[in-house]
């Protein structure tokens, strides 16, 4: 570990930084909300390019390396999550390696400044190699890799408040303490969290902003996560903090800051968009039909944000969109996994300390070995070989270390599969995988008499591929950790009752607008439980024909419905099926253990994807 650079910013942490953030904090009630003042293998076809204004005086450039939803991926994603327009990538040993590339690449051509910047998810829905350790592994891999700053994400928060700040700060878990015998000496770069502020001091749980220096020049790195989190984390661990509006909160630190001279911001913000221009493979350096929250974010910001570093929608771009002043701010994001890493270059004056330039250019975090045609090394089990040349042995040491703690769990058949069951939805929005595990937790919670399961479709994370994976088990079986891939939140399995008229309220609940829900999201549903929605009737009266085993479902009656306790507890706007004072069963273990129990002995096979029937 890099542990005088450790030292040094813990001296920040405790000392000027916080200080400086207090100040800040202390003067936002007297800030408007409004703006202030105004690879070496990858060819991008449309990079974004960003020019902000005349100079005025000599200028200085930096180099910001962004990635973003890192979500502990120590190993390379399995599957189409580690392909990028066919090309095999990530790995955290990977990526440390073309991060230092392009470090390398940007000092050679005279750019001597250079910081790796994360937009939020670096933890939370990781794979058993980081989770079963409570994510310490992804932290000190990003360590080791040279992170400087990276914001929250929703993820970030799925352990709640106090674990997040175990994880700044360091120390051993207070239930499991230290697993691997060594400590855990916390994140060697801030977590930045300006949205995310506690209830009763009303004060950033974490530091809101950090400054670096370029030859001189400041420059605020604002951090943040989306202002939807409640919906999407366990409310459980969230309850003493509240959750700020992203515009606002951004324009009044711009706004502070700019009063202390610092004219040249950069936002890092867990929210971003998607591109969409048919027919793929999408550049992952473009912008082509954008889309996403993040459009109106960036209207509204203070035009001293010229960068804006997003995330969480797991999509690759770079774009010019506007900000409050009508020019544009260069916004980018690197997909996930880190599979990409954002090139991001900018310059600025050093007299007027403002942003001059930026550009950006995604690069593929490339893992694999080609054949002399072009395509892509394959073993004997289909699995992509991996170039040991690009492995940075400094990472690949930590990853061995948990690598070889947690193989005897990750490497345990559980049970068998007949063909790959995918999380991919299917027009109504059912898929596959949804049908197998909503069986799973209706079987698991059979002693509980559950008539009905639900199962939210993104706490379905990856899907189960029937190719043998490293593990090196027969092609068919399915390891636990392929398993806690699919399902990695150890969220309990809860068994409630609920009326039909309930139950019909919480069908509706999926649809965008209907009491609160915010974006659309069809449950996954259990055998013999069916319905029909209709896509353009008014809310609230979309879903019809609900029916278990062929039985209309009877308003007045009640039934026993069992759903993970982040649903159980309104997850994902599901604020229906939080039903204060209703009698609780909890299932022993985890939703990965009703999953792990209903592939013993196995074979299963796909969900039949034909319980909810969409009408247009």
């Amino acid at each position: 570990m890099a542990q005088p650079r450790a030292r040094a910013w813990r001296i920040a942490q405790h000392l000027a930084v916080p200080t400086l953030a207090v100040a800040v904090v202390a003067l936002l009630p007297l800030a408007k909300s409004g703006p202030a003042e105004q690879s070496d293998r990858w060819t991008p076809l449309t990079p974004a390019n960003v020019s902000f204004s005349q100079k005025t005086g000599p200028t200085t450039s930096a180099q910001l390396l962004g990635f973003n939803d890192f979500h502990g991926n120590i190993d390379p994603p399995l599957g189409s999550g580690g392909l990028i327009n066919g090309t095999p990538a990530g790995g955290a040993e990977y990526l440390s390696t073309w991060l230092t590339k392009l470090r390398q690449a940007a000092e050679a051509g005279g750019v001597h400044n250079s910081d790796t910047v994360v937009a939020g998810d670096n933890i939370g829905a990781t794979p058993l190699v980081s989770a079963a350790f409570h994510d310490e592994p992804a932290i000190e891999v990003l360590n080791a890799m040279g992170v400087d700053v990276a914001s929250v994400g929703n993820h970030e928060f799925d352990e709640g408040v106090d674990e997040l700040k175990r994880i700044q700060f360091g120390g051993c878990h207070p239930v499991d303490g230290c697993q691997d015998g060594d400590g855990f000496a916390g994140a060697q770069f801030p977590y930045l969290a300006a949205n995310v502020t506690s209830k009763s001091t009303k004060l950033p749980v974490l530091l809101p902003f950090t400054i670096k220096f370029y030859d001189g020049v400041p420059v605020a790195y604002v951090g943040m996560t989306l202002e939807g989190t409640p919906g999407i984390v366990n409310p459980a661990g969230i309850k003493n903090v509240d959750f700020r509006d992203e515009v606002q909160t951004a324009n009044q630190y711009a706004t502070v800051l700019g009063w202390l001279g610092i004219k040249s911001m950069v936002l890092v913000i867990h929210e971003g968009g998607l591109q969409s221009s048919p027919p793929a493979p999408l550049d992952p350096s473009g912008c082509a039909n954008f889309a996403g929250p993040i459009t109106d974010i960036v209207k509204g910001l203070n035009p001293a944000y010229g960068v804006v570093v997003s995330g969480h929608t797991h999509r690759f771009y770079t774009c010019e969109l506007p900000n409050s002043s009508g020019a544009n701010s260069l916004v980018t994001s690197a997909g996930t996994a880190g599979t990409l890493v954002t090139d991001i270059r900018v310059t600025l004056d050093r007299k007027t300390r403002k942003f001059v330039d930026a550009s950006a250019t995604n690069v593929i975090v490339e893992n694999g070995v080609k054949n002399a045609d072009g395509t892509w090394q394959k073993d004997a089990a289909g699995n992509f070989v991996r170039n040991a040349a690009l492995v940075d042995p400094k990472i690949k040491v930590i990853a061995d270390k948990y690598r070889t703690a947690v193989a005897p769990l990750a490497n345990k058949v559980i049970g068998s599969i007949t063909a790959d069951i995918t999380n991919i939805a299917q027009a109504n929005g059912e898929s596959a995988l949804g049908d197998v595990i909503a069986d799973a937790q209706l079987k698991y919670t059979a002693s509980a008499g559950a008539q009905i399961a639900l199962m939210n479709p993104g706490g379905i994370r990856q899907s189960l591929i029937y190719a043998n994976s490293p593990g090196g088990e027969a092609p068919g079986q399915v390891t636990y950790g392929e398993a806690f891939t699919v399902q990695p939140f150890n969220n309990l399995v809860v068994t409630q009752p609920i009326t039909g008229a309930q139950l019909k309220k919480v069908l509706e609940q999926q649809f965008t607008g209907f009491e609160g829900q915010t974006t659309q999201k069809i449950l996954q549903v259990s055998a013999g439980f069916t319905y029909t929605y209709t896509a353009s009737a008014p809310l609230g009266s979309k879903v019809s024909d609900i029916a278990l085993n062929g039985t209309p479902i009877d308003p007045a009656a009640t039934y026993q419905l069992t759903t993970n306790d982040f649903l159980a507890n309104g997850g994902d706007g599901f604020s229906n099926l939080n039903q204060p004072g209703a009698p609780r069963v909890y299932a022993p273990g985890f939703d990965v253990d009703a999953l792990t129990a209903y592939l013993t002995p196995g074979p299963v096979a796909p969900g039949p994807v034909n319980r909810i029937t969409r009408i247009a």
